[in-house]
């Protein structure tokens, strides 16, 4: 009787625990989720450095065709040394009789020192040389030698290009105060390379079919333009010595510029050259003589003796208002006299100093 009452009393609890360990084996499982306070986020350095994975087929394809139009090409104008027209061959034997040693060693004279307080009379002139003149037909020599042309103008140019003197712009003032470069003095001479249209005729031989291109024209500088200089010079009374001196300050080349029609249309500076400066070249360089090949002198003796012929265009005597001698006479042959005029006065002024 014990017996059956212990086993109605065990049969529920069995009974319980068989249907738990059913319902626990039929259950799905569940992942176990991870707990963080803040979910991180992919930075964009880590989604770019993803490795891409590349087809075969994509490799083995060609890169796809450049279908843009090309870039045409730039026109560059021509590098052309604009000091070429005084090249000059050397020669490779001695083109003299004798040897000619004292040109290259010759040095100009110091100037006599004048004090500010002995100077009791100044005054600025500036002439013109027109070198058409006879007398001034040696600014116009152009024969060739070992040292290059003998033609004035080329000799500045020369001394310009190797270093020797510095070029001032003339269109800023006539003091000496805006140095130029050299490649903007061989552009002022020659001028920009201009593009201009002309008849293509590999694509037109015949003309006929209108067909141009572009065609660079530069210009080549001719000495011959040169036909005037101007030179600034500086009149001063020393009481020491009861002198009167003449000091050039500065040399400027004159441009000439002509219409098609071959009318003058005006003058100009191309730049100004610092007299002192240029003393030792010029001392280096002789001057033609007709009379006598073997009698010649420098150009440094020539200025300083004042071997050539100008006229006066502007002076510092009686001028306020700064102005040159055709700006307030119009007439040319009154432009002569007033030029002779001045000369006159700065003349009269040494006289009147001594009595007799």
């Amino acid at each position: 009787m014990k017996k059956l009452l212990s086993s109605l009393l065990l049969f529920p609890v069995f009974a319980i625990l068989f249907v738990a360990e059913t319902n626990a084996q039929t259950k799905k499982p569940v992942a176990k989720k991870t707990t963080t306070s803040k979910a991180k986020k992919q930075s964009p350095a880590a989604k770019n450095t993803a490795p891409v994975q590349v087809s075969d087929a994509a490799m083995a394809a060609p890169p796809p065709a450049d279908t843009t139009k090309p870039a045409q090409p730039v026109v560059v104008p021509p590098v052309k040394d604009p000091f070429a027209f005084d090249s000059v061959k050397v020669s490779l034997r001695n083109d003299a009789s004798i040897e000619r040693n004292m040109i290259k060693t010759r040095t100009p004279l110091a100037y006599e020192h004048i004090r500010e307080d002995d100077a009791i009379y100044r005054h600025k002139v500036w002439r013109e040389i027109d070198i058409r003149e006879k007398i001034n037909l040696p600014f116009r020599y152009k024969a060739d030698e070992d040292n290059g042309n003998q033609r004035f103008v080329n000799i500045l140019f020369r001394s310009i290009k190797n270093g020797d003197v510095t070029a001032f712009d003339a269109n800023v003032d006539d003091r000496f105060t805006t140095p130029m470069q050299i490649a903007r003095v061989g552009e002022l001479i020659t001028g920009k390379c201009d593009s201009v249209q002309v008849i293509d005729w590999a694509k037109d031989p015949d003309g006929t079919k209108g067909v141009f291109k572009d065609s660079l024209v530069c210009r080549d500088f001719n000495p011959d333009d040169i036909i005037k200089y101007r030179i600034k010079e500086e009149w001063v009374f020393d009481k020491e010595s009861s002198r009167m001196y003449v000091r050039i300050l500065g040399i400027a080349p004159m441009k000439t510029y002509l219409d098609e029609s071959g009318n003058l249309l005006g003058e100009s500076p191309l730049f100004w050259i610092y007299y002192p400066d240029i003393r030792p070249v010029l001392a280096k360089y002789d001057v033609y003589n007709t009379k006598n090949f073997g009698g010649k002198m420098s150009w440094e003796e020539l200025f300083e003796s004042r071997f050539f012929d100008s006229k006066i265009v502007k002076s510092t005597i009686d001028n306020p208002y700064d102005l040159f001698i055709k700006q307030y006479v119009r007439d040319n042959i009154l432009q002569l006299l007033e030029g002779e005029n001045i000369k006159n006065k700065i003349f009269n002024f040494e006289q009147d100093l001594w009595s007799y």
